[in-house]
């Protein structure tokens, strides 16, 4: 598999390091990234993490802007501003940042969740207030959708 999936928290040692889920890491080595890009995520207390490819991704949305406009600025602002790269050691772990800290509130523990061709970084009592909003949200969109097919079918 080739997808950033699961979730896992992991403590950090007195370094400031912490161990990337081994599964991620597989997936970091087979991609052959060197480093890795780290955002801040616009609208949680996340880092989005992947390979330059997710930069690509960002830099490919730019250039779709007209550079004259606001938006192209502000999205170069926040894709290069609040980015940063990483490394991860031998043993697989990265270092705690204070950009990272700042941004999460994570003071002991770091939790990983897979977002498809990247992951996130979060604070695990936050990234657990996360998810159930999440799951709240898909299950009121599921039941509105069952009651509008049940009204379509017995009409």
């Amino acid at each position: 598999m080739d997808r950033f999936l699961s979730s896992a928290t992991n403590r950090i040692d007195a370094k400031g390091r912490v161990s990337v889920p081994a599964g991620f890491r597989s997936i970091v080595q087979a991609r052959g990234y060197a480093e890795l890009y780290l955002l801040r995520s616009l609208d949680t207390a996340s880092m989005d993490v992947g390979g330059p490819d997710l930069l690509d991704a960002f830099e490919r949305r730019i250039a779709e802007e007209d550079p004259f406009l606001q938006t192209a600025d502000d999205m170069s602002f926040l894709y290069y501003g609040d980015g940063a790269f990483l490394k991860l050691d031998q043993d697989g772990r990265i270092t705690m940042t204070d950009f990272i800290r700042e941004h999460t509130g994570i003071t002991t523990e770091a939790a990983f969740v897979g977002r498809g061709h990247y992951f996130q970084i979060w604070e695990p009592g936050r990234l657990a207030e996360y998810s159930a909003q999440v799951r709240e949200r898909l299950k009121a969109l599921k039941q509105r959708q069952s009651q509008s097919r049940q009204a379509g079918e017995s009409e």
